[in-house]
């Protein structure tokens, strides 16, 4: 796995991946940054949102779960030094679907956590990281 970071701007970067794909990265205006894109911190928060999200689907789709959507909620508080390290991340997932069984979601969001999730497991190496969920009936 390969990634070329190129700076575009002041403190703005575009990412490329093995894969094809771009995103801009950038600082916040109070640093010097153009606010072209999220924070690289963000990024982090986001991979490790989508990285769950997709472990998450992919157990309930095994056990036959009927989800019509699922959004989660990343939220993170970070240290007060440098380097100013993720303390606390959670995620609230909401998952909407057709007669969900709970002990399914239950089991998905621990597999994802505990099990499969690297970047939530990689992550909680620092942080500590928790989650919950609601179920939306569809």
């Amino acid at each position: 796995m390969k990634t070329t970071v190129q700076k575009i701007g002041t403190l703005a970067f575009e990412a490329s991946t093995d894969s094809g794909h771009t995103v801009i990265m950038d600082s916040s205006p109070d640093v010097g940054g153009e606010n072209k894109g999220p924070r690289p911190m963000e990024m982090l928060l986001m991979g490790v949102g989508g990285c769950s999200s997709i472990d998450v689907l992919l157990i309930l789709q095994k056990a036959r779960q009927q989800v019509t959507d699922c959004k989660v909620e990343v939220t993170a508080e970070r240290a007060d030094e440098d380097p100013k390290v993720f303390t606390d991340i959670h995620l609230h997932f909401i998952i909407t679907g057709t007669a969900l069984k709970e002990k399914q979601v239950q089991r998905a969001l621990q597999l994802s956590a505990e099990k499969y999730c690297s970047a939530s497991i990689m992550l909680g190496k620092t942080a500590r990281m928790s989650h919950d969920y609601e179920i939306i009936e569809d």
